[in-house]
């Protein structure tokens, strides 16, 4: 059990803290003594967890379940180049002890899911979401409406950020904003679109400032508003937000009661299984058509600055967008009937791009599923993982 009643090494660790009369040693114990889940340790994870553990939090709760990879190191500034191959969870609790030994750490190692979210999450005072994935999202925001659990939510794109504050004081959810998630594959992730390194550093720092405000008690939360920053133009627009009363989970008269199949919900789970095997090819078989010489076009579907950073040997590029577009220059010296691979960096894109050239009359199409990030992993390793 924590004492919280404040050390004298913490009263001179958060002594410009103990002078805003915001804070003050009543204030400081009321941050000591909560509890706050850090809902994924990446981009947006990694500074809310460094500056919520120097502000003197009590218990940090970290969940995710991925490793350190190289490509995490240009913005999730928790990890360090020694902590490669190790779990975020450990790599983010050690520079938390490093920073601040009086936090205690608690790490879920699990994938947050329907059978596991609310028994995480009603351990705490504040969850903050700094996932990047739609069926996250959507559960976290159920669960801590089931739970009456404020959620300080974050996104980031390109250099483009959000910032709000959902389930707070009876203010609106993020099912009232986004009752539906987008049609799967309409919206990139960071890997393939790509994103400024120091955004969410700055997004994450806002999601720290708003826990700390809910925990004091004090300013104006942002809930009802949300805040969003173009690192571009350095702008930053407010839009205000209202509680929708036909919201499924925190309207007049909620239709969701419990936790859902959230995987599902944003049609993330393959719904054709034998039709999509029809279409698919791996990397181990895409391997022995090049070793047999096999005659076939290897088309890559995305864009040109993924291109750039690395390619399979012989492939040609197509990008997706103007596939899209139906640009028929770039379509037109290929023949109908030929043997076609598509691939992008995990297998969406490719896939989209297969029911449009379907559709434009070729008959030999496969989708590689996983990716040049799958013939990275399994078939070249000179091949650069991003």
């Amino acid at each position: 059990m924590i004492n919280n009643k404040l050390t004298k090494q913490e009263l001179s660790r958060y002594s410009r803290h103990l002078v805003l009369p915001e804070v003050r040693i009543k204030g400081q114990e009321k941050i000591k003594q909560s509890k706050v889940l850090i809902v994924g340790a990446g981009g947006l994870g990694s500074p809310v967890a460094l500056y919520l553990a120097a502000a003197g939090i009590g218990t940090i709760g970290i969940v995710d379940f991925d490793k350190v990879e190289e490509n995490n190191l240009q913005r999730q500034i928790i990890h360090s180049t020694k902590d490669l191959g190790t779990k975020k969870t450990e790599s983010a609790k050690n520079s938390i002890n490093n920073l601040n030994p009086n936090v205690k750490v608690n790490l879920h190692n699990v994938k947050l899911d329907s059978k596991n979210a609310l028994e995480i999450i009603k351990k705490y005072d504040v969850v903050i979401d700094g996932s990047d994935n739609f069926p996250t999202r959507y559960l976290v925001n159920d669960a801590c409406v089931l739970l009456n659990k404020p959620d300080v939510y974050g996104s980031i794109f390109k250099f483009e950020g959000h910032v709000s504050v959902f389930n707070f004081d009876n203010g609106p959810c993020y099912r009232c904003l986004f009752p539906n998630p987008p049609p799967k594959g309409t919206i990139p992730n960071c890997a393939e679109a790509g994103v400024l390194g120091v955004l969410p550093g700055i997004i994450g720092t806002i999601q720290a400032t708003e826990a700390l405000k809910i925990i004091l008690s004090k300013g104006e939360v942002l809930s009802g508003r949300l805040l969003v920053y173009d690192a571009l133009n350095m702008a930053f627009r407010e839009l205000k937000l209202g509680k929708n009363k036909n919201c499924p989970i925190c309207g007049e008269s909620p239709r969701i009661k419990e936790l859902i199949d959230y995987e599902q919900f944003c049609q993330m789970k393959e719904e054709e299984e034998k039709s999509l095997e029809e279409d698919e090819i791996n990397v181990q078989q895409m391997k022995k058509m090049i070793d047999n010489h096999e005659d076939f076009l290897l088309i890559d579907v995305r864009e040109e600055p993924e291109w750039d950073i690395c390619k399979i040997k012989g492939a040609k590029l197509i990008p997706l967008s103007q596939i899209m577009n139906r640009n028929i220059d770039i379509l037109e010296d290929i023949e109908k009937d030929k043997n076609i691979v598509l691939y992008c960096h995990t297998g969406a894109r490719s896939s989209e791009a297969l029911q449009i050239l379907r559709d434009e009359g070729f008959k030999n199409l496969k989708n590689l599923v996983g990716g040049i990030d799958a013939w990275a992993n399994e078939i070249d390793q000179e091949v650069t993982i991003y």
